[in-house]
């Protein structure tokens, strides 16, 4: 499977196909990794699928701010393909299946970490999965971008 990188291009692409102007910012990846939440939102509300670099910068961005926010390793946030991390304070594994997961697909995670879903919502609607005691984002969420 092919994994065209984030690039300034790819971004304004995306950017273009929704009649925004131009990213504005550097070239740097984690800028360009911080601005694709906006361009991502901005495909859903328009009735589009965003293209997948820019939605994989998207979930890259609001996993690392959730992991930096809340740092540990007591929990594993999963959305595949895309990145996992682990976060949360308190006890963590060192091998094998960690016992506190969290996975979701990407749509998912871009609506629930940017507030547009409640985490009881998308539990209850069967869209994550988490087992273990420690499995529960709530206080977590949504993620500040900042």
């Amino acid at each position: 499977m092919s994994r065209t990188p984030l690039t300034r291009a790819v971004l304004d692409e995306q950017r273009s196909v929704l009649g925004l102007p131009p990213y504005g910012g550097t070239d740097e990846p984690a800028e360009l990794r911080r601005s694709a939440p906006a361009a991502v939102l901005a495909a859903y509300d328009a009735g589009t699928e965003p293209m997948r670099p820019v939605l994989r910068g998207a979930v890259r961005h609001l996993l690392d701010r959730l992991a930096e926010l809340a740092p540990g390793r007591s929990v594993e946030v999963r959305v595949p393909p895309y990145a996992a991390v682990q976060c949360i304070d308190g006890p963590h594994h060192t091998r094998g299946t960690p016992s506190n997961v969290v996975e979701m697909d990407a749509h998912t995670w871009i609506v629930l970490a940017t507030g547009r879903l409640t985490w009881d919502e998308a539990l209850n609607g069967g869209l994550v999965r988490a087992s273990g005691p420690r499995a529960d984002l709530t206080g977590h969420l949504p993620v500040p971008t900042g």
